[in-house]
């Protein structure tokens, strides 16, 4: 299974394989044509409500991974159908974060991975 992570500033490539957008915003400055996308999952986007709590506070980042990895199990056909595609083949998380380590793209891209962890571990 081959999901890569990518800003959403950062040049689409070839390599990239299916392009989804996963935040809930889109990306200030970036143009449709410019991120190159094949989808925009908002459902796979954590809540408004947790978003703004976390703030892309590293301190934060344990508590909103818990938090989010909860929300996700609500998703569970779309995670379905985006592991199928990971797969198939290559699949790029694409996100506006400026951390690259402290975003929902490293929690989703590690569900999509591992699968979800068991109830109230979240791990």
């Amino acid at each position: 299974m081959d999901v890569r992570l990518k800003r959403a500033y950062e040049p689409a490539e070839s390599a990239d394989g299916y392009r989804m957008l996963v935040d809930r915003l889109w990306p200030r400055g970036v143009s449709r044509e410019r991120a190159k996308l094949e989808g925009w999952e908002k459902e796979l986007a954590p809540t408004t409500e947790l978003r703004q709590w976390f703030v892309h506070e590293p301190s934060r980042f344990e508590e909103f991974r818990r938090h989010y990895i909860e929300e996700l199990r609500a998703q569970r056909p779309h995670l379905a159908a985006l592991r199928r595609k990971a797969r198939a083949g290559t699949v790029t998380l694409v996100y506006g974060a400026r951390d690259s380590e402290h975003n929902e793209a490293v929690v989703l891209a590690e569900v999509l991975r591992r699968g979800l962890p068991s109830t109230g571990t979240g791990r």
